[in-house]
């Protein structure tokens, strides 16, 4: 005997047939049905995956710890709101698109002691931060899985900006 359950479709009170939510009257509404859980499913894998990189990735050692204590920290919203207002919102990499990011020049995960040095933010758009978060990943060798290389420490606007796209012309 096939294991069976109540229709969904609301006021029906035939049997569905497992895997099926409904009857096969109502069988049409069963795409429908199974798509919305899709569709939920995957926001909530998607909030879990945030949730667990808030919580547990960002603070995976004492000095990412202190990072992101630093990003919450007042000091940093007044260093970030100077940078904006000096910069006049305008990304400092590209010239030509708004900025909201400001971002270190010199990543403090290769040297922590301009993590407060207004001299080494810049304001920056979306797509010259994630460019340059790559780039430095290749120079400087930061990131999660990366070691930290000894290369001299680049503070030359100019300069980065033509390493970080030097690699999408070739």
């Amino acid at each position: 005997m096939p294991r069976v359950r109540r229709c969904r479709y609301q006021g029906c009170h035939a049997f569905a047939v497992l895997p099926d939510h409904y009857c096969t009257k109502h069988i049409a509404h069963e795409t429908e049905y199974r798509a919305q859980r899709e569709k939920y499913r995957q926001r909530h894998t998607t909030r879990a995956t945030t949730w667990h990189y808030n919580h547990v990735t960002r603070y995976r050692n004492s000095v990412k710890s202190e990072q992101n204590k630093f990003y919450h920290s007042r000091e940093w919203q007044s260093l970030r709101a100077l940078v904006l207002q000096r910069d006049f919102g305008l990304c400092e990499y590209c010239r030509t698109n708004p900025g909201n990011i400001v971002d270190h020049i010199v990543p403090i995960e290769w040297d922590q002691s301009k993590m407060r040095d207004i001299d080494n933010l810049v304001t920056c758009c979306r797509d010259c931060h994630a460019k340059k978060t790559r780039w430095e990943q290749r120079y400087y060798g930061t990131g999660l899985h990366n070691t930290l290389k000894n290369v001299p420490a680049i503070t030359d606007i100019e300069l980065i900006n033509k390493l970080m796209n030097a690699r999408e012309r070739k």
